[in-house]
Order: structure tokens, then C-alpha cells, then sequence
């Protein structure tokens, strides 16, 4: 039974796209396995072994030949080193991305707050959509503080938009050198969006990390972190109250901040790649 939910249903020539128990019980009875069997103790058989074959997860395959290489060079960032050097106290390091369509929901009816004897907020289920906006937003890996603008869309023209912003205000103007790390989306993707940066402000270096591993970009937390504490639920009558709101958050935000505890190094980094390979 454990072998049969291993296999993809697919492969067994049934019209599945993932197994269920009762799938399973069903197909295990047809090929003979078992003379009858309940789904419930499909269930506890596959529990044993911690198969659970009714859920999926989806990934993507490291397809950049030079994914060791940049990776590593990110997370020597963090570390503060480059190319084999410590990054000095007038070096920083900013993580760069934008958050692009984030919508202006306006509930149809008020939110209502949790109350003893009835249970939690209550959020009206159906909306107006008030439109879209994007944040972008460069993130201090090791100061821990955020500087960030909304834009009625992402492009070069709003992340440069961005670079300014930062690049214009102390410590980063007067900088021996600022880090860039960002991905590879289309705002600023390969060698003419790092010309770009260099020739506006000598002391940045663009930083990019692997085709399909923005997971490796610190900002990435930080945005997962506006989601769940600004952005979910949501409730705003315009798009200029969705970017006041972002913007205080921002503010909040870096009064408080700490570092984020990153501890994934080179040597995790090795292991991800053997076991990729493997």
C-alpha cells in the first residue's frame, strides 16, 4: 500500500492528478492487494511513515550554471564579506525587490473586532477593488532598517526612483560602497541594469542572485512580513490610503527592527547543491 502511494497515479494509467485515501483503498482492492480495505486505514498505515500523498508542494529545479557561484556571493554578503574580503564599517549591504500588485480592497460592509463570547474579527468576505499599486522597497540587511516608496506600477523607472532615494541620503551617499542585492526580475536584470546603477552612483555594486532563488534575498522576508501584519486582512478605502498605510508600517517597522536571524551559510549551501545533484 505504501509503494502503490508512491507511485504517481498517472503512471498507473488513472486519470489523477494526486492520490486520496479512499483513491487508494479503491485501487489497492482492484489490483488484488488487499481483499477490501477502509480509507481510514490507508490513512493510518501511510501515518506510520509520514506519506501523505493528497498534498503536494511545488518547487522549481536550479536551472542557473552559475548558481553556486552567485549564491555564494550573497551569502558572503552576509557574512559581510566580498570576494574574500571583510566588508568595512563604511560598506553596506541593501537587499532590493518590489512587491508589485498590491490591491486596494475596500470590505463592503465594516470589520467588526473580536469580543468575549464571539470569537474572533470578523472581515466582510466581499470587496470593491480600489486598484493596484507597487512597493518597492531596499532593505538594510545589517542595520535592519527599510526605505521604501509605492508606485502605480514596478519598471526601471521606479526602481531607479528607488536607488536615488537611498543612494541620496546618509550613510549610503558618503559610502566606501553599497551592496545592491536583487533578483533577476525585469527592472533591473543583468549587466545594463548594473552599468546603470554604477554610472548614476559609483559606489554601488549590483548584486544578483540566481535565476529562481529570491528566497535568497533578504527583502523577501520583510515583504513576507508587510503581508501578514499589514496586508492581511485588508480594508482601505483608496489606493492613496493603501500607500499612507504602507508607509507608516515602514515607519513602525524600522523603529523596532532587529536583524533577521539568517543562518543559512556556504556550507548549507553546499549540501542544497549535492542533494540537488543527488
Amino acid at each position: 500500500m505504501k509503494a502503490l502511494a508512491c507511485e504517481l497515479p498517472a503512471d498507473t494509467g488513472l486519470p489523477l492528478a494526486k492520490w486520496s485515501c479512499p483513491d487508494l483503498a479503491a485501487e489497492a482492492t482492484r489490483r488484488g492487494i488487499v481483499a477490501s480495505v477502509s480509507a481510514s486505514t490507508v490513512r493510518r498505515w501511510l501515518a506510520a511513515d509520514a506519506i501523505k500523498p493528497w498534498q503536494h508542494r511545488s518547487w522549481i529545479f536550479p536551472r542557473d550554471p552559475d548558481f553556486a557561484v552567485k549564491a555564494g556571493r550573497v551569502l558572503d554578503l552576509y557574512a559581510r564579506f566580498f570576494d574574500g574580503d571583510p566588508v568595512g564599517p563604511d560598506e553596506y549591504v541593501l537587499s532590493a525587490d518590489e512587491k508589485p500588485g498590491v490591491q486596494a480592497r475596500q470590505r463592503i460592509h465594516s470589520s467588526r473586532p473580536a469580543r468575549p463570547g464571539r470569537g474572533p474579527l470578523l472581515i466582510e468576505s466581499e470587496y470593491r477593488r480600489r486598484g493596484t499599486l507597487a512597493y518597492l522597497a531596499a532593505y538594510d540587511v545589517h542595520r535592519a532598517q527599510v526605505i521604501g516608496h509605492c508606485a502605480p506600477t514596478t519598471g526601471i523607472e521606479p526602481f531607479t526612483a528607488l536607488v536615488t532615494k537611498v543612494m541620496t541620503r546618509e550613510p549610503y551617499a558618503s559610502a566606501r560602497r553599497v551592496f545592491w542585492i536583487v533578483d533577476n526580475g525585469s527592472s533591473h536584470r543583468g549587466w545594463t541594469a548594473a552599468a546603470r546603477l554604477a554610472d548614476a552612483f559609483p559606489n554601488a555594486v549590483m548584486i544578483h542572485t540566481p535565476v529562481h532563488a529570491s528566497w535568497l534575498n533578504q527583502i523577501e522576508i520583510y515583504f513576507s512580513v508587510v503581508q501578514r501584519k499589514l496586508l492581511t486582512p485588508d480594508n482601505v478605502a483608496s489606493l492613496e490610503q493603501l500607500a499612507e498605510q504602507i508607509t507608516a508600517f515602514e515607519a513602525r517597522y524600522n523603529h523596532a527592527a532587529q536583524p533577521f536571524d539568517w543562518r543559512f551559510n556556504r556550507d548549507d549551501l553546499d549540501r542544497l547543491i549535492d542533494r540537488i545533484a543527488a
